[in-house]
């Protein structure tokens, strides 16, 4: 029973989180699976590939449930969701095949690395206004609280990223909004409520394939996942209204600390 209560609370606390910064929740999912691994028996099952995969279910209900909330509200970027797409599926399917050879030790350096990457990332200044970083590429404008802001993102430069962000993604589980968000808002200048609900929106697509190929490697515990699943749908739409209308500034500086302490954490775990 303990299982099942605490499996509901994670999945909404995850989806509730990823969705308010775009970040897909594998952040929190992971983390806390790897931490009650250690202290409760019901957890004893947690390996790697196992929790990998069952981040990646979750976040196609994450995503969707959040991802539709941001269509009706007009805040996703079809066009360069798209792009991002393209690049990302395919690297996706790369991460999660190359997952299948991780021990626990090294995955929680990864990851505990890639935390502490995407903490700093969030401490750069934001370049925004109205002259764009790059010159060609895909264009867009957006008005977002009466500020009209215009961006430009190199079709080149996107690809490759998104590819990078795909193979972690399936790698590590984590969805890639966790580095294609500062990605959007650092280099392409997107305002951030657009590079948030763009991110949930090709979140959901991206997971599918690295889902799919580790059902394939047998990695799906079918019976414990489906417990996560109800408050991650919850998570995702409520998440998605809260971002509506809280200050992201708050919510960015809950995630800066909770991104630092989860790797210095794993890092200590894997060493």
């Amino acid at each position: 029973m303990i299982f099942v209560i605490i499996s509901l609370i994670i999945g909404f606390l995850t989806a509730f989180i990823g969705s308010i910064a775009g970040l897909g929740g594998g952040v929190i999912l992971i983390p806390s699976l790897l931490f009650l691994s250690d202290f409760f028996e019901a957890f004893s099952w947690v390996t790697p590939q196992k929790i990998v995969a069952i981040s990646l279910i979750v976040m196609i209900f994450t995503g969707m449930s959040s991802a539709l909330s941001y269509i009706r509200h007009k805040r996703v970027d079809f066009k360069l969701g798209a792009l991002f797409l393209i690049g990302s599926i395919p690297g996706g399917i790369f991460g999660a095949y190359i997952n299948g050879f991780l021990n626990a030790d090294v995955f929680s350096l990864i990851f505990g690395g890639v935390m502490i990457f995407v903490s700093l990332l969030f401490f750069l200044p934001r370049r925004q206004g109205s002259t764009p970083l790059f010159k060609k590429g895909m264009k867009g404008v957006r008005t977002v609280a009466g500020e009209e802001y215009h961006y430009t993102v190199p079709i080149t430069l996107g690809l490759v990223l998104a590819f990078v962000v795909g193979t972690l993604s399936g790698l590590l589980g984590i969805g890639g909004g966790s580095l294609m968000v500062p990605a959007m808002i650092l280099l392409f200048q997107l305002p951030p409520h657009i590079a948030t609900a763009t991110s949930m929106f090709m979140i959901f697509f991206a997971v599918i394939p690295s889902s799919v190929t580790h059902i394939g490697l047998g990695h799906v515990d079918w019976y414990r996942t489906l417990f996560f699943i109800p408050g991650a749908y919850l998570g995702g739409t409520v998440g998605a209204y809260v971002n509506r209308k809280m200050n992201a500034k708050s919510i960015e500086w809950v995630l800066r600390i909770l991104l630092i302490v989860v790797g210095i954490r794993l890092i200590s775990q894997g060493l």
